[in-house]
């Protein structure tokens, strides 16, 4: 199962944390594992590298984490719309994918 976390405060999403793995395919021929993935990577590095916020991110095989040290206002679009894209695909594939909701530490 794979579980992505969205972390909020009072100004919105402020992160992500992803983990874990679709099961049903052999390692490298998951298409949900390379629809999740694909879609973490870009949201991460279009936050950190395309509008250059400062940001904690971390990758391993499986898991992903990308926490905004700073105000995450301009951020907002990318994350939200990240949100609803990992949302309509646990709503596809319940079985693979969970999403939850948690708060900001600072928030």
């Amino acid at each position: 199962m794979i579980e992505i976390e969205f972390y909020s405060g009072i100004n919105g999403l402020c992160g992500f944390e992803a983990s874990g793995h679709a099961l049903g395919s052999e390692a490298g021929e998951n298409v949900i594992c390379a629809f999740v993935s694909s879609a973490c990577l870009m949201a991460a590095n279009t936050v950190t590298e395309i509008i250059g916020l400062d940001a904690d991110a971390q990758s391993d095989d499986g898991y992903l984490k990308l926490m905004i040290l700073e105000n995450a206002s301009p951020a907002q679009d990318i994350l939200n719309g990240f949100r609803l894209h990992m949302t309509e695909l646990a709503k596809d594939y319940p079985a693979n994918i969970k999403v939850i909701y948690r708060r900001c530490n600072n928030a």
